[in-house]
């Protein structure tokens, strides 16, 4: 249904300026919530982009990248992150194709009305004018004919009077009615001229006017609906790509394997030997009943608690022999504020602290008392396994599975540098081959020094290989051998008689050397490092094993929280109120003890420590004695 507001609102002019006003206001509203969405869907681009890395893996780990429950979610991260590409993409369209546009159009608007409806007063204040002028004359054309009627009663009444006065009355009268005709004329004029000007306004000026204006209010609601449209369809360009985005997070959480991932935490800590076996009777009644002086059964007895440190993993090997094989690390430096995460991801890198020599630590062992000596076999373990604390090139320190799994992954990472250099290794020969028949191509003597390079490499590549190969079959041989032992070990206990007698002390005597052998097959005895060190220790093994604790010289509190995971540490939380049983020896650990059962020692820098004046003199007058 067609309409013209020249026709239907010709005399709605101040209606028809407020509701395009309004109009602008609207479309300049519209704008304004469009600029508003699309900085929403940047700062959220921005927020999910952000998440995304936050809780993306900040460096590649070997095991983020063996469980499916990792790689599903870092597959949902990226495709997070994808989804934060398109709502950028979305704010920019949204930006540029409408936010702009419809800016410029507005002020372009604004312009255009203000041109029609000047138009529009300038054709009202015409036909105001007209009809000002038309009642202008009007009302001169009724004066002048009120003056002339007046006249003419005057001029009737003084001819009969008065003749000479009449004459006068008579002319005055005549200049009246003249003046009334040409006002008549006047009047006439002037409504002939409003009545076509009125004719011109409403018929041709207004219907023009107003029909520009309605082009301009349907051109502006047009325009709406296409900035609507347009936001609705750069929404849809981005929900296909988000779809797709969604689709690869289903599939991420549906290639998650829960029992695939159970086996794999089965290779990596598998250790591949047996559990140990019954551990054997050992009759001491039979050395009772024998006739032997007290001597001889003293020597039995010790050489049977020697013995016995070497059955794994029940009883423990000779305390200064295990001081070589101590894994502890030096203290962390303290973290550079006292939060929780700071202390968990600080490396175990040395302090340029200074350390007490061990020279001293065995010449302070010598010469001091019993107590003294047990403080100085401490120090000397905490000092040799912060120096013997580094892992061998080998894998010695690993289980023999878990070794024999490490020493394979580096064999394969060495054949694919291998196989990487022999490419470029070749494609080298063919570059130097084209340069020789082709000369102007460049020069083939440049290439020697890289050549040489990779002969290098290829050859220092080839040497670890068999470094490692030959690493890889001793674990195999190792893991061959103890699985035999194992075997012949059980059918040799099926086979023999379980009544306690004088044979468990010939097969504790006569046990094979490599049975004192740990299941990760990297404990094996060395016999000179145990006469060196059984001069020194012996006498002192009784003391050490049922040592009496030490008292406490003092109390100390924790500046920051700090995870024990090495041996004789002590994991404590910020703030936490311990007692200090031995200080700090140089090497930036402090021992301390709490509530009497767990004991062990902390990094000094971690902690803040209050000593006691009359403990500490204690201490220091016992290691006098």
């Amino acid at each position: 249904m067609s309409c013209n507001w020249g026709a239907e609102l010709w005399d709605q002019f101040d209606n028809l300026e407020k509701h395009t006003s309004w109009g602008i206001d609207f479309l300049e509203r519209y704008t304004k919530f469009v600029k508003e969405r699309a900085d929403i869907e940047l700062s959220y681009a921005k927020q999910i982009r952000s998440l995304s890395k936050k809780y993306h893996p900040k460096r590649s780990r070997e095991d983020e990248s063996r469980y499916t429950w990792c790689l599903g979610f870092a597959a949902t991260l990226q495709q997070l992150s994808e989804i934060s590409v398109q709502r950028e993409e979305l704010a920019e369209n949204l930006s540029s194709q409408i936010v702009c546009e419809l800016m410029r159009y507005t002020q372009e608007l604004k312009a255009e009305r203000k041109t029609h409806f000047q138009d529009g007063r300038r054709a009202q204040q015409h036909i105001e004018s007209s009809w000002k002028q038309l009642e202008s004359s009007k009302r001169r054309f009724e004066r002048d004919c009120k003056e002339a009627e007046r006249a003419q009663l005057v001029s009737d009444r003084i001819d009969l009077d008065n003749k000479t006065d009449g004459e006068k009355a008579r002319q005055t009268a005549q200049q009246k009615h003249q003046a009334a005709e040409e006002s008549r004329k006047d009047y006439v004029t002037s409504l002939n001229q409003f009545n076509q000007d009125q004719h011109q306004h409403y018929h041709t000026l207004v219907p023009v006017i107003y029909q520009r204006i309605q082009d301009m209010e349907e051109r502006r609601i047009e325009r709406i609906s296409e900035a609507m449209r347009l936001s609705a369809e750069a929404e849809r360009k981005v929900l296909p790509v988000t779809s797709r985005c969604l689709d690869a997070m289903v599939d991420a959480a549906e290639s998650i394997q829960p029992r695939k991932d159970t086996r794999q935490v089965v290779e990596v800590y598998k250790s591949g030997f047996d559990p140990p076996g019954d551990v054997e009777f050992e009759d001491y009644s039979t050395s009772m009943r024998r006739s032997i002086s007290e001597s001889s059964y003293l020597d039995n007895r010790t050489e049977g608690r020697r013995h016995s440190r070497k059955l794994w993993p029940f009883l423990r090997k000779n305390k200064l022999l295990t001081l070589l094989s101590s894994p502890r690390q030096p203290p962390p430096p303290p973290p550079t504020s006292p939060s929780p995460g700071g202390v968990a991801n600080s490396p175990q890198s040395p302090t340029p602290a200074s350390r007490e020599p061990i020279t001293q630590r065995l010449n302070d062992l010598m010469s001091s008392g019993s107590r003294t000596r047990k403080q100085c076999l401490r120090s000397i373990k905490r000092g040799l396994s912060l120096k013997l604390g580094s892992s061998p090139a080998d894998c010695s320190h690993l289980p023999a599975e878990q070794r024999r799994k490490k020493l394979q992954t580096r064999i394969n990472n060495i054949n694919q540098e291998i196989q990487r250099e022999k490419e470029q290794r070749d494609a080298l020969l063919k570059m130097r081959e084209v340069y020789e028949r082709s000369p102007q191509m460049g020069d083939a003597s440049s290439l020697e020094p890289r050549l040489e390079e990779v002969k290098q490499n290829l050859q220092k590549l080839e040497e670890e290989l068999k470094r490692n190969q030959v690493w890889l079959s001793e674990v195999d041989i190792r893991m061959s051998d103890h699985s035999g032992r194992r075997q012949s070990a059980g059918c040799g206990l099926n086979s023999q008689a379980t009544t306690p007698g004088s044979s468990s002390l010939k097969q504790l005597d006569n046990r094979n050397p490599a049975s004192r052998e740990s299941p990760d097959g990297s404990y094996t005895e060395d016999h000179s490092a145990e006469l060196h060190f059984k001069s020194r220790s012996s006498e002192f093994d009784d003391d050490f094993d049922d040592e009496e604790p030490l008292p406490s010289i003092g109390t100390c509190k924790s500046l920051y929280p700090f995870q024990g995971q090495n041996e004789g540490t002590l994991s404590m939380v910020e703030g936490e109120l311990l007692s200090v049983v031995e200080e700090d020896k140089g090497d930036g650990w402090t021992r301390v003890r709490r509530n009497l059962e767990e004991e062990g020692y902390v990094p000094t820098s971690y902690i803040k420590v209050f000593l006691d004046t009359s403990a500490k003199g204690f201490v220091q007058n016992s290691r006098l004695v």
